[in-house]
């Protein structure tokens, strides 16, 4: 399941903080990555100029979660504590094909027509979107934010746990090739890789900037890659990107305010579940195996309303975002929860259309400084390891975000971003900030839900609330848990 991560309260803090992940951290990953943050803090930076860094530094140790060949989205309280969102997830490019989405693929399961189809390579907007972050709320020159990755890159660093369980299923040459010892063997978890494309790459953008990833020869290179690669994407698509700064939305729970992104990110689905959890006015853990079959019904039923909700996750420059608007009121979820009976479930179509595909990946970054400022920040290309599309004079991996798309919409426009369920959030109290956000797509909404509950609700410590299993409902209503969970889940659902 997706781990989740939460800043610690603002009143104890000492040191700035900071967690990081993806679908499957591990301890090697956490002091790679606390490594770089550090850096970055000794000589001042700010808490985006950490979070920056640390993205930097999670792309090279999980590149197959995240890297500056994707998207990623902010959410950034200053120290007066107002709340800007910067996204800049992936677009369409123009020339996209206009039936790419009868080419959607039915199942979870990889197909060798899927992997091969490079039409799904979205708009990279991750360096336009530490840019804009960069602008507004960084301290140390854009350059030193790169140098810890540069370095790492360079170097080489073992390989962690769970970018060494992706490498063998690696089938694309390209990629494979980063991975081979000079004998020609694969590479496993603990041997020393190294990316020194990549940190040419990072090297010219640090010296040059981030117009040189849209606009000079970085960009020239890469889009000679994806094109002989049979990708869509154009000089023109790169040189006309650019990253979103929005106002967040809120919701209150309890003496917080919790504010996330506006669609596209999965920001309102989350906040519809915590807004029809709370109408349940629970304040204390359920305790008796009739209470926690009660909480867990319940709690299943507001995430399968949430999965019918999904379509109305559009880009809002794209569509209307009346109805999503709607996800994040007191009374639509009122309305929801009158649906939610005590004792039986419904079949799949009561919850509304859920014929969305579930997909994976993402890494998470969570920083909270002294001065009371803090980063929630989520990044992905989406699935293992992306397109699997390697551009070989750049070094970086490239997104197959638009499959984001699939069994959502039948169309799309030019500059579109996709649905996403990131959402990466902070809240404020009057004494306190929490940040939180999450890896693992489709289980970032439930994840979060699940450890804010847990701490708001039901008096747990961070730890505690962060490590309570996860329930998860995927897109076929299929009721997926941590082995915890099996035997009461089990009990209300046999």
């Amino acid at each position: 399941m997706a781990n989740k991560h939460m800043g610690i309260p603002r009143t104890p803090l000492k040191l700035n903080s900071l967690c990081a992940s993806n679908t499957h951290d591990n301890n090697n990953t956490r002091v790679i990555t606390m490594n770089c943050f550090r850096d970055i803090l000794r000589k001042g930076g700010s808490a985006v100029d950490a979070a920056i860094a640390a993205l930097l530094c999670t792309s090279i140790i999980n590149p197959q979660s995240a890297g500056i060949g994707g998207g990623v989205i902010f959410t950034v309280m200053d120290s007066s504590g107002k709340v800007k969102i910067i996204n800049s997830r992936e677009t369409v490019p123009r020339k996209v094909n206009s039936d790419l989405f009868k080419s959607c693929r039915k199942t979870t399961e990889w197909s060798k027509e899927w992997l091969e189809d490079r039409g799904w390579i979205g708009v990279p907007g991750e360096i336009r979107g530490y840019e804009a972050a960069h602008r507004l709320y960084g301290k140390l020159p854009w350059a030193d934010l790169f140098q810890p990755t540069i370095k790492l890159a360079r170097e080489g660093f073992p390989i962690p746990y769970y970018q060494g369980q992706h490498i063998p299923r690696i089938n694309n040459t390209s990629i494979r090739e980063l991975y081979l010892d000079k004998n020609g063997n694969l590479l496993k978890t603990g041997d020393t890789v190294k990316f020194e494309k990549l940190a040419d790459t990072l090297e010219t953008i640090a010296n040059e900037g981030p117009d040189v990833f849209y606009n000079g020869t970085i960009a020239k290179n890469l889009i000679s890659d994806i094109q002989d690669a049979g990708g869509k994407l154009t000089l023109e698509d790169l040189a006309s990107y650019q990253a979103n700064v929005t106002d967040a939305w809120n919701i209150s729970l309890g003496e917080y305010k919790l504010y996330f992104p506006p669609p596209p990110s999965g920001g309102a689905i989350l906040s519809l579940i915590l807004n029809i959890m709370k109408g349940y006015k629970m304040n204390s853990e359920p305790k008796t195996t009739d209470e926690k079959i009660l909480f867990y019904h319940r709690y299943i039923e507001a995430l399968k309303f949430a999965n019918g909700l999904k379509k109305y996750i559009r880009d809002p420059n794209f569509s209307s975002d009346k109805m999503a608007k709607n996800l994040i009121e007191d009374s639509f979820a009122d309305s929801k929860r009158s649906l939610i009976s005590s004792d039986k479930t419904h079949d799949p179509q009561y919850y509304g259309d859920t014929s969305h595909m579930d997909s994976i990946g993402t890494t998470h970054v969570s920083v909270l400084a002294e001065d009371g400022s803090a980063v929630s920040v989520t990044s992905s290309i989406n699935d293992e390891f992306g397109s699997r599309v390697l551009s070989p004079s750049t070094g970086i991996i490239l997104n197959n975000q638009l499959t984001d798309f699939c069994n959502r919409t039948n169309s799309v426009s030019p500059g579109e971003r996709p649905p996403s369920n990131m959402a990466p959030s902070v809240l404020k109290s009057p004494s306190k900030t929490l940040v939180i956000g999450g890896s693992g797509s489709e289980m970032i909404p439930p994840a979060v839900a699940s450890a804010l509950m847990n701490h708001l609700w039901f008096g747990k410590s961070l730890k505690e609330a962060i490590i309570t299993p996860v329930v998860f409902v995927d897109c076929q209503s299929e009721i997926k848990l941590e082995s915890k969970l099996e035997k009461v889940i089990y009990s209300v659902y046999s």
